[in-house]
């Protein structure tokens, strides 16, 4: 059970990273600037154009569809919409980088004309083409590439979201730090690759833990949520890593059943009372309302 005891024994024991400084990731939109860091939440509208994505509701037909989805999420807070055309299911198809930049290219052409859009991707060609269409963030989602990855958000002046991980690709089954304190493990994951990007000449770094992806130890839906709560009510203590913090709300099948659209926003409070800068959520409409409250509301 969460009990403000909890809480309250956290920033106790943690409460120092507060003070650690976090440069924000400012992004050209054309709406005007959209600023990742201290202050409001970002929320980061997710559309999906590969139906073997498990949300179903994220999921858009074609790329009229997701442009029509995208515009919907802008029209509901969203500030960033993040383009996938491949689900990071472990067992969902591979999509080829070229039926990848086939599907994006269009959708990301014409909302990029309407809200900052973030291309979720771990291969460089689809990368290329989508800054091309006009993409301003990369949603990193494997190491094989990285160098090469890094060198493209530096020539068009793009930010990366760096996904923790080792492996080549999201897709490749591994596992969460197994300790059952795991930002030790974060923090030393993600220092190292976020000097590597500075050194490559990216000035836009934002960090994710990896909430929403699937680990090998991370199958009983039960362990799988406790370790996203822990991560999500602690995200202040990346705060030393200096760079915004980006965090995939969960939907927890196995607590929230047929409410299941519900449990984002459950999440989403402790993401946003843990110090999350980038939200990233299928439940625009519902994060907004509920950041919005915890904005506005006080409890002393």
């Amino acid at each position: 059970m969460i009990t403000l005891a909890d809480l309250a024994a956290l920033h106790h024991a943690h409460g120092g990273a507060w003070d650690a400084a976090v440069a924000p990731v400012v992004l050209d939109g054309p709406r005007g600037p959209v600023t990742i860091g201290d202050g409001a939440v970002t929320l980061m509208g997710c559309v999906n154009l590969s139906r073997d994505s498990t949300y179903r509701e994220s999921v858009a037909t074609s790329p009229a569809d997701a442009v029509r989805m995208g515009r919907v999420q802008a029209a509901q807070g969203a500030e960033v919409i993040d383009l996938g055309a491949e689900s990071s299911n472990a067992r969902a198809a591979r999509v080829s980088a070229a039926n990848q930049v086939a599907t994006l290219v269009p959708a990301v052409k014409e909302l990029a004309q309407e809200v900052v859009v973030s291309v979720e991707t771990y291969e460089p060609d689809v990368v290329r083409a989508c800054l091309d269409a006009g993409a301003r963030v990369l949603n990193m989602t494997g190491r094989q590439h990285e160098e090469a990855m890094l060198a493209l958000a530096a020539e068009y002046d793009a930010a990366v979201v760096m996904c923790f991980g080792e492996t080549a690709n999201v897709r490749e089954i591994a596992d969460v730090p197994p300790d059952a304190d795991p930002m030790p493990v974060l923090l030393d994951h993600f220092a190292p690759r976020v000097e590597r990007a500075r050194a490559a000449g990216v000035d836009k770094v934002v960090v994710d833990p990896g909430m929403g992806f699937y680990y090998g130890n991370l199958v009983d839906p039960m362990t799988r949520a406790r370790h996203q709560a822990r991560v999500l009510a602690q995200t202040f203590r990346l705060r030393p890593l200096g760079v915004p913090v980006c965090n995939a709300v969960p939907h927890t099948y196995d607590i929230f059943g047929d409410e299941f659209r519900k449990a984002e926003g459950f999440y989403g409070t402790f993401a946003g009372i843990g110090g999350t800068h980038l939200l990233r959520t299928h439940e625009v409409a519902h994060l907004r309302v509920v950041l919005k409250a915890l904005a506005e509301l006080e409890v002393r």
